[in-house]
């Protein structure tokens, strides 16, 4: 027996139990589709983690103060005070890897427009804020050096602040109140997005110096974010970062402890990359057991097989079949189970991809790797299934076979 009779006869064998083959695909078709349907998920997930990672800015270091006690218990990091505009000034000008700095002032702060009032989050920033950050303009302009001078009144506004206090219409030109104090809208963000479940999109930017001097009244930042030159600088721009803030910042060599935190954001997109790995581990694992109990209803389905077929394996080895023939024939056909119940369940999880994307809104990413490695995993759970009661079924003895009743 060539191959191509070998697929004849296990085609025909499955047209001639529709269902019974059909219910033994259904295993690996719903273990393949499940595995192609959760890795596009836990794929599109980490795609769109890493957006949101590249939206905060390109090559960004983010410098935030120490943390602060409260007894014995030790505050977050950022709740102590210990960032100045001058260690602002002083990294600009004195750390050769870095491109540009931006400092921010952040308060959560009650926003008032006549009868509509709303909490959101409020940055004073400087004009380089929006390049560094990644942040662009839709309507207006953003904060310029002057209004930052001046200790201007002027704020730009994000899109889920703005719908909240002005629903359709232009924020731009109109008054809105912060502490009691009068700020003109100049500029409308573009939509960001929002990072985890931090809406990047309701918020409010002032001028830095406006922030500190007249709604905070504070003479320290919450965080400076520092742009490398390059990504290949980022290592040199931490080392030059740290070194200098521990020399303003008047700490020792002895080991004394850091009072900030340099964060970088290749560190940040690393670990994102891997916590997103364990993710999709855990869910292609979680798949994958389906796929192995489609697998064992295909060994069980063959077992029943080589039991109703005892006689016809007697009659083929009486006219000379040798015993890897039929190891071959039942091999052939486990396999050709497998195959086409991958293939269904390719169809199946693709579809299924789509429309919980389409349900949901969630980013879904199918890789041709994944479907690949589905597809080459459904062939492989057929043979190893399928070695059992082939290897059965070449050890019958032809008289004993013959004798089969």
């Amino acid at each position: 027996m060539n191959i191509f009779e070998s697929l004849t006869i296990a085609l025909e064998g499955l047209a001639a139990n529709k269902v019974r083959a059909a219910l033994t695909m259904l295993g690996v078709i719903i273990g393949v589709g499940a595995v192609i349907a959760m890795l596009g998920i836990a794929q599109g997930a980490e795609q769109q983690t890493m957006q949101r990672i590249q939206q905060m800015g390109t090559n960004v270091l983010m410098v935030q103060s120490g943390q602060s006690r409260s007894g014995a218990v030790r505050m977050g990091f950022g709740s102590s005070q210990t960032l100045t505009m001058d260690d602002v000034t002083a990294i600009g000008q004195k750390c050769p890897s870095v491109l540009k700095v931006a400092p921010e002032a952040r308060s959560n702060l009650q926003v008032k427009y006549g009868n509509q009032n709303t909490q959101t989050t409020v940055l004073g920033v400087t004009p380089d804020y929006q390049d560094v950050r990644n942040y662009s303009v839709q309507e207006g302009k953003f904060i310029a050096d002057t209004d930052v001078k001046s200790l201007k009144k002027v704020a730009v506004i994000g899109q889920t602040t703005a719908t909240t206090l002005f629903g359709t219409v232009s924020p731009v030109g109109k008054t809105i109140r912060l502490r009691g104090i009068s700020f003109q809208i100049i500029g409308l963000l573009a939509v960001k997005g929002a990072m985890g479940f931090n809406d990047q999109d309701d918020t409010i930017f002032i001028p830095i110096t406006t922030a500190m001097r007249r709604v905070s009244q504070s003479k320290y930042v919450r965080m400076i974010s520092v742009q490398a030159k390059s990504m290949d600088l980022m290592d040199q721009a931490v080392t030059e970062v740290s070194a200098l803030m521990r020399k303003r910042h008047h700490l020792a060599d002895d080991g004394s402890a850091d009072d900030f935190i340099v964060r970088n954001q290749a560190d940040i997109i690393q670990m994102a990359s891997e916590n997103s790995q364990v993710f999709t581990m855990l869910l292609a694992g979680i798949a994958c057991v389906s796929l192995l109990v489609g697998g064992i209803g295909i060994m069980n389905i063959m077992l029943v097989s080589v039991t109703e077929r005892t006689r016809e394996i007697g009659i083929r080895m009486a006219l000379g079949a040798r015993r890897r023939d039929i190891l071959y024939q039942f091999l052939i056909e486990s396999l050709v189970l497998s195959l086409i119940g991958g293939l269904l369940g390719i169809f199946f999880g693709l579809v299924a991809a789509w429309i919980m994307g389409a349900a949901t809104g969630w980013s879904i990413a199918v890789a041709p790797l994944s479907i690949l490695l589905s597809f080459v995993f459904a062939a492989a759970v057929g043979i190893f299934f399928g070695i059992y009661p082939a290897r059965r079924a070449s050890l019958l003895d032809p008289i004993d076979a013959l004798r089969y009743e």
